[in-house]
């Protein structure tokens, strides 16, 4: 294995996957971070990581929960809402520039939107097709 965190899918899943790895007798070698979980010092080197994982998952999980509380404080007690990302306008002009032939990528860019919201919004295959078949 090259890296520690493709093994798991979170801290938990990971300690459990060695630990039944172990009780099978199967050690993990992690080539990049130089860990060897079927010596001593590489069991306590993978402990000591993950409960610095753990510890750094539980710092952006409080830092998370204070700016969210900062962010009601700032908003009257409520956080703000997003408006719509595009507007109906933005759309049927979108429309018009893709059945002319423009990219989707210089249609985003004009409109004033990403070009994923771009798809998200307007079907941008759909309308060439139709453009295709009637031209």
């Amino acid at each position: 294995m090259t890296k520690l965190d493709r093994i798991g899918r979170s801290l938990v899943n990971l300690v459990d996957i060695i630990r039944l790895l172990g009780d099978r007798g199967v050690g993990l070698k992690v080539l990049d971070q130089d860990i060897d979980t079927s010596t001593p010092g590489g069991k306590l080197l993978f402990h000591i990581m993950a409960a610095l994982a753990e510890w750094e998952a539980a710092i952006i999980s409080e830092r998370t929960i204070e700016g969210l509380e900062a962010a009601r404080e700032r908003h009257g007690g409520t956080l703000p809402v997003r408006g719509p990302e595009i507007t109906r306008d933005q759309v049927t002009t979108a429309e018009g520039l893709v059945r002319a032939g423009m990219s989707a990528t210089r249609i985003a860019e004009v409109i004033g939107v990403s070009r994923a919201g771009l798809y998200r919004h307007v079907d941008v295959a759909g309308i060439r097709e139709k453009a295709q078949a009637a031209g």
